[in-house]
């Protein structure tokens, strides 16, 4: 040992700073494969998981349907409305039919102060259109048959 000290001793800084950077680097590679592996035992663990609640809610499907039951399989998300509460659409033309003729910009504005979700207006507003219930003379104006 006192010999490697000895020629660290003899190290000029130039010298001692690139072991230094080198020792970094060896560090910094040693922690990336230590995450690696990490996140690999991980997926693995998730993947076991999934598989094992697939399995379980196969054998309650299975269990439902030999009672007689159907199953529902999961979709997107869908909101549902308010029990009793008027539908986005008739909304819309409730709001467009206070006025001879209305423009998109209005219809959001008078939509947003009636509390209705205007995320889709110019979609709801073109279907309504489809159906009959809304004329439009030109583009972006609305008016009611």
């Amino acid at each position: 040992m006192s010999k490697t000290k000895k020629d660290i001793a003899e190290l000029s800084a130039e010298e001692l700073y690139a072991l230094a950077r080198q020792r970094e680097k060896e560090e910094a590679e040693r922690q990336e494969k230590e995450l690696v592996k990490k996140r690999e035992e991980l997926r693995a663990k998730r993947k076991d998981l999934v598989a094992k609640q697939r399995k379980e809610l196969a054998a309650l499907d299975r269990e439902i349907r030999k009672l007689g039951g159907t199953v529902r399989r999961p979709g997107p998300a869908r909101t549902r409305r308010r029990a009793g509460a008027p539908a986005i659409t008739d909304q819309l033309c409730a709001i467009v039919a206070t006025q001879p003729e209305m423009a998109i910009r209005e219809i959001r504005e008078k939509a947003e102060e009636a509390g209705v979700d205007t995320r889709n207006l110019s979609q709801t507003l073109a279907y309504l259109k489809r159906q009959g219930r809304l004329d439009s003379p030109r583009r972006g104006v609305y008016t009611s048959p």
